[in-house]
């Protein structure tokens, strides 16, 4: 194995991680910003107010999302023991 080739496998692990963390973190990002509007307008300045709803939404964003990201997972995953003979 090249080095060359070593990086292009981190760097496509790194990509797909990312990709599959994009869901869940940009529904828990989203709802963050929105209870902390809330919080702002209506001075309730309460850490267990924003933990809750966002725990919610990135649950159910996890739930929507997990189809698509098994598939991700399975043709990374595909893809990396199909190429085991030539990375050796």
């Amino acid at each position: 194995m090249t080095p060359e080739s070593a990086i292009d496998l981190a760097r496509e692990a790194l990509l797909i991680a990312t990709l599959i963390a994009a869901p869940v973190l940009v529904a828990g990002m989203v709802v963050g910003l929105i209870v902390g509007l809330l919080q702002a307008l209506t001075q309730i300045q309460e850490q267990t107010v924003a933990f809750v709803p966002k725990l919610v939404a990135m649950v159910v964003a996890l739930a929507f999302a997990l189809p698509w990201i098994l598939s991700r997972l399975l043709e990374y995953s595909e893809t990396l023991i199909k190429n085991i003979p030539q990375t050796l």
